[in-house]
């Protein structure tokens, strides 16, 4: 095997002889888990009142997980589901959308403005979207344990070979005549019996690690906005950080991901040369931009003033 190919068998399973928990869903909890921490610790130090957090714990998490659920039946995937409405509720079985979830989040944003905090809707938005980036870090990892929202070939010794996107599990158990999935796939990632289905197995850009990355260099821009410098003062500006290098990452990484958004998302794709998901990041992305240059001029390091 070429030094530069991994064959990625991770068990996506904590324990394999059970349908959960998964690894996935573990990714999701921690981001909400550890955004929750992140996000107490600025408002603390913002002296924020100590209730505000449940309240936008409850709300984020709520608007944040219909938005993404609702996101991916009606931007991706609605010819899926138009003839069996109750398959919508079944979010265990995967489906969620990041453009809908951040619809989802400014949603919820808006109410929490109006209804509880009595805060600025770009107040609460510019600190809910540091943790929202240590979130997706996670969340894309989980994809990359989950061996889902795969690139495409690369066409060369290089690359990802994820044996449980490209042979199917009943396909693993026929070969190797094994009784489990983790045994099955065990089996021909290791035994060189069988070398021959394992060197038919492509080799693809590690799509979910290339944006896991991003989103957690973007975090560490946005934590060093907040805790460095006056950013968290300019309404809108860490807001505006978060679209523009978030949505700039997603458009560009799209053109190595095999589709993943069904039937509907592969028409628009061919059709028109982008994907639903790089057209949903165009307009964010200039919104971004915009935020960030109308306060740019305000903008200092090393000025950082705790809001009484």
């Amino acid at each position: 095997m070429n030094i530069r190919e991994i064959v990625w068998n991770f068990e996506p399973r904590v324990i394999p002889a059970w349908k959960l928990p998964a690894w996935y869903g573990i990714m999701w909890a921690l981001g909400f888990l550890i955004g929750y921490r992140i996000l107490d610790r600025m408002l603390k130090f913002e002296k924020a009142p100590a209730f505000w957090m449940d309240k936008i714990l409850i709300y984020s998490l709520i608007g944040g997980i219909l938005g993404a659920r609702f996101g991916h039946i009606f931007f991706y995937d609605w010819a899926s589901y138009k003839d069996n409405p109750l398959d919508m509720l079944k979010i265990w079985e995967g489906g969620l959308a990041s453009h809908g979830g951040t619809i989802g989040m400014i949603i919820a944003a808006y109410l929490l403005s109006k209804l509880v905090l009595k805060q600025p809707v770009f107040y609460i938005l510019d600190r809910l979207v540091v943790p929202a980036a240590f979130a997706a870090f996670l969340i894309r990892l989980g994809n990359l344990f989950n061996h889902e929202i795969v690139g495409k070939v690369t066409n060369s010794t290089s690359g990802f070979k994820f044996l449980r996107h490209d042979i199917s599990g009943f396909q693993a158990m026929e070969i190797t005549e094994k009784k489990s999935l983790h045994d099955a796939y065990s089996e021909i990632a290791n035994n060189p019996q069988y070398a021959e289905y394992l060197a038919a197995v492509p080799n693809r850009y590690p799509t979910q690690l290339y944006e896991a990355l991003c989103y957690l260099f973007i975090f560490g821009i946005l934590m060093w906005l907040f805790w460095r410098t006056n950013a968290s003062q300019l309404k809108g500006f860490l807001l505006g950080a978060f679209f523009a290098m978030l949505f700039t990452a997603r458009f560009f990484i799209e053109y190595l991901k095999e589709n993943q958004g069904g039937t509907d998302d592969a028409s628009f794709a061919a059709n028109y040369g982008v994907n639903m998901g790089q057209l949903l990041s165009i307009p964010l992305v200039l919104f971004g931009i915009f935020l960030v240059a109308r306060k740019i001029k305000d903008f200092k390091k090393g000025k950082l003033v705790q809001t009484k």
